[in-house]
């Protein structure tokens, strides 16, 4: 492990991954700046990074953050204006129908999405800075999933300050139930991409899965699942970097084969994780042509080494 503090090792590894990321991220379509995205990536590099972080884990999560929905929501906190109106173009009908899933009636969910908007925008100020939800985006998961996520929050914010306003009794006086309704839960996602995804997970070799289940699964750092390989941990930051895209062009290559667009396709893949209905850990565990990759037999690897 690195012993370098935390912070410069954060800002080392941006400093090298910086001209990159920021391509990648079309800041300059909005007018965001390399230093500027320079602070925000060493911001969110810093809140995942701990003393034990080493640079090569840095480099692995700064690679995998969502650089272009990252860049799009952190202008529109900072008042860009053609960031914010990229933003509403994107975004404005999947708030506003996500909002009618929770609220489940049209002008709740106007009110909700209008509500949220303010506070996306950021329409107060705190020590002469705007005050704007989107500065907490981090890039991690999808920036809908995100919103999804804070559209709800807020639905169920407003129920409780609209329940302590109102007495109990005049509750029971109108029949309401002393409960938050639960939201509507979202549209399950296409069964071929789950169909997809299993089938590209199928395609790799044991070693590959037993890569990707011992980091994204087992959280396991780069350094321990080197030494369960045999080989430098920059390596198999390489190795995961690589595996990722992989996946990522045979999924597709899936998807279009079962009748999607190159769009659909496209767009099937920023379904959140959370609504794919595919075991990743079943399906990591199963060997090409043979039994089960079990825990035993990772186990085993640890303890003897690989072979």
């Amino acid at each position: 492990m690195s012993s370098t503090p935390t912070i410069s090792a954060v800002q080392s590894v941006v400093s090298e991954l910086l001209a990159e990321l920021h391509a990648k991220s079309d800041g300059e379509k909005i007018g965001l700046t390399r230093e500027a995205f320079f602070v925000i990536l060493c911001e969110v590099g810093s809140k995942h990074a701990t003393a034990a972080t080493s640079e090569s884990e840095i480099r692995t999560f700064l690679i995998g953050l969502r650089v272009d929905e990252l860049a799009l929501a952190r202008a529109c906190a900072d008042g860009n204006n053609s960031a914010w109106e990229m933003f509403l173009t994107r975004y404005r009908e999947k708030l506003y129908l996500s909002a009618l899933r929770i609220a489940r009636e049209g002008s709740a969910a106007r009110e909700l999405a209008d509500t949220l908007y303010a506070d996306l925008y950021g329409t107060s100020t705190r020590e002469g800075r705007r005050v704007s939800k989107l500065s907490s985006y981090t890039g991690r998961g999808s920036l809908e999933g995100w919103l999804r996520t804070v559209l709800s929050q807020e639905y169920v914010n407003r129920y409780r300050r609209t329940k302590r306003l109102v007495s109990l009794d005049e509750e029971s006086e109108e029949g309401v139930q002393f409960h938050a309704p639960e939201p509507e839960p979202a549209p399950p996602a296409d069964p071929r991409l789950a169909q997809a995804t299993d089938e590209a997970l199928a395609m790799l070799s044991g070693e590959d899965r037993l890569a990707l289940s011992a980091y994204y699964l087992d959280g396991r750092t780069l350094a321990e699942i080197a030494r369960l390989l045999g080989v430098h941990e920059s390596t198999i930051s390489r190795k995961l970097d690589k595996l990722a895209k992989a996946l990522r062009k045979k999924i597709l290559a899936g998807l279009t084969q079962r009748g999607m667009s190159r769009r659909q396709a496209e767009e099937a893949l920023e379904t959140d994780v959370r609504d794919l209905q595919v075991d990743i850990r079943r399906s990591l565990a199963q060997e090409p042509g043979s039994p089960a990759f079990s825990k035993k037999t990772a186990e085993s690897r640890v303890r003897d080494g690989p072979g």
